[in-house]
């Protein structure tokens, strides 16, 4: 019987190992070009006082799964104490079989903590108790993680009307990883929301702007995308549950923005006639700037009222929408391009029935200009396991060009998440390893490898403008 997660795991054939060992995978840097951990706790740097602030605050991965067990709501994101928390967590993972947490929670103990039995409610007290006692020897503030994980760059997520002070500081510090903004817009986007006129307000105490007319919004946030790239920002990410594409001519936009200032709300149409202008803006923005458009697609957010009054958003109650996304998507891209302003793209899809669709879109776009101009971006958030990342693998392999692929994001909030990388490589030497061992490839070693370090590092450092240079893993303490 295999090992559980011993030396081979996910690597099912000799062709696999062989090119996970020869491309050093566990050694390769990680780029995490897309994530959400806090700037200002990699700033402050503070340790955890025990595993399950370090492990469950805030994530809402691991609140759904206790959910999904029968686990109080006061033990998951409540007032329990933490290590009522942390039992509870144990408890349920004998439960998830099949589920990613189950070897992310894992893979997390073994590389951080040298951990290998297997976590469930009888060895929960003692690896409560060894886990705390290792945090309190050291090595576990934030950016002692980062380097243990041999983190060269990460883009946290962070909205145009903030200040950015954050950042300033940080590159003020002798950090081994640089730490860079990316430009989140989302809340500029959501015109009929009811926090856009107070975000209007903060956006314009940011810039000194007065914001009076949609004209003002796009010379606001012209300023803070100059504020951003000042930072080294390389990239603008949109979290959206479909792209829209309303044409609209700019007085007709202005007329709407202008009836929202007065509390009007917008009419459907109205809405989707100011986030298609506003796109197209930023889009050529980004383009002017080199920055990377990434498109988060598919979302169906704050499902669930009652929770969403009592906890607030980002705390589990989403899943996967069904809209379809392919003509206003093609033609919003299109209107870029066809004014030569269509920026390096990620398209991204939570629901899987959009793998062929997007990475069809792909081809449709690409140019000389970068290989692989626009991506299909890894399988992310409800997709991220292992049928989903080979899902998303093989859609692009069958339709694009697999060898230009960025490779993984973290997408998240943890700083102990990067495990979920060697859990990508994994997977991506496993499915190259079973082409080569079925025919699908012919078993050139060199060339292979050559592959794997392109999608492991090589090519989101050159696709994103990434200068760092590649640094010694130093994942344990010892």
């Amino acid at each position: 019987m295999t090992p559980f997660l011993g030396k081979h795991f996910l690597l099912g054939t000799d062709a696999a190992r062989t090119l996970y060992a020869a491309s050093q995978a566990d050694d390769t840097p990680i780029f995490d070009w897309h994530c959400h951990l806090p700037a200002r706790e990699i700033l402050e740097n503070r340790a955890p006082k025990n595993i399950a602030q370090l492990w469950l605050s805030g994530d809402h991965y691991k609140w759904r799964a206790m959910r999904a067990c029968g686990v109080p709501e006061r033990c998951v994101s409540g007032e329990a104490p933490a290590k009522e928390k942390f039992a509870a967590w144990a408890a349920c993972l004998q439960r998830l079989p099949g589920n990613p947490l189950f070897h992310w929670a894992h893979l997390e103990l073994q590389r951080y903590f040298c951990r290998f039995d297997v976590l469930d409610a009888a060895s929960a007290e003692e690896t409560w108790r060894d886990c705390n006692r290792q945090i309190a020897g050291g090595g576990f503030a934030p950016r002692e993680l980062i380097a243990r994980s041999n983190v060269v760059a990460l883009c946290t997520t962070d909205d145009p009307a903030d200040s950015l002070d954050v950042h300033q500081a940080l590159q003020k510090e002798p950090l081994q990883c640089r730490v860079l903004p990316a430009f989140r817009p989302d809340k500029t986007l959501a015109i009929a929301g009811e926090d856009f006129l107070p975000w209007l307000k903060k956006l314009a105490q940011t810039t000194g702007c007065v914001i009076n007319s949609y004209e003002d919004l796009c010379g606001a946030l012209q300023t803070r995308i100059a504020a951003f790239d000042a930072l080294g920002c390389r990239a603008a990410d949109h979290g959206l549950p479909f792209v829209p594409f309303a044409p609209a001519s700019q007085d007709a936009v202005a007329r709407v923005f202008g009836a929202r200032l007065r509390g009007d709300l917008p009419t459907a149409l109205q809405a989707a006639q100011y986030q298609t202008a506003l796109l197209q803006f930023l889009g050529a923005a980004y383009a002017k700037r080199g920055w990377v458009m990434e498109l988060h697609m598919g979302p169906l957010r704050n499902n669930n009222a009652r929770a969403l009054r009592a906890l607030g958003p980002d705390t589990g109650f989403d899943s996967i929408g069904d809209w379809p996304v392919a003509q206003p998507l093609a033609r919003f891209l299109d209107s870029l391009d066809a004014r030569r302003q269509l920026p390096r793209t990620l398209l991204f899809n939570l629901n899987p029935r959009d793998n062929y669709v997007l990475g069809a879109m792909l081809g449709n776009f690409q140019t000389d200009e970068v290989p692989g101009k626009l991506q299909l971006g890894p399988a992310w958030w409800f997709l991220d396991s292992i049928d989903g990342m080979r899902a998303q693998l093989q859609a692009l392999g069958n339709l694009g060009a697999l060898g230009t692929f960025v490779g993984m994001e973290t997408d998240s909030r943890s700083f102990l998440s990067y495990p979920r990388h060697e859990y990508f490589r994994r997977v991506f030497c496993g499915l190259l390893g079973d082409w080569a061992e079925q025919g699908l490839l012919p078993w050139r070693q060199e060339t292979l490898v050559s592959l794997c370090e392109d999608v492991f590092y090589r090519n989101a450092a050159g696709y994103f403008g990434l200068t760092a240079k590649k640094t010694a893993k130093a994942r344990s303490k010892t």
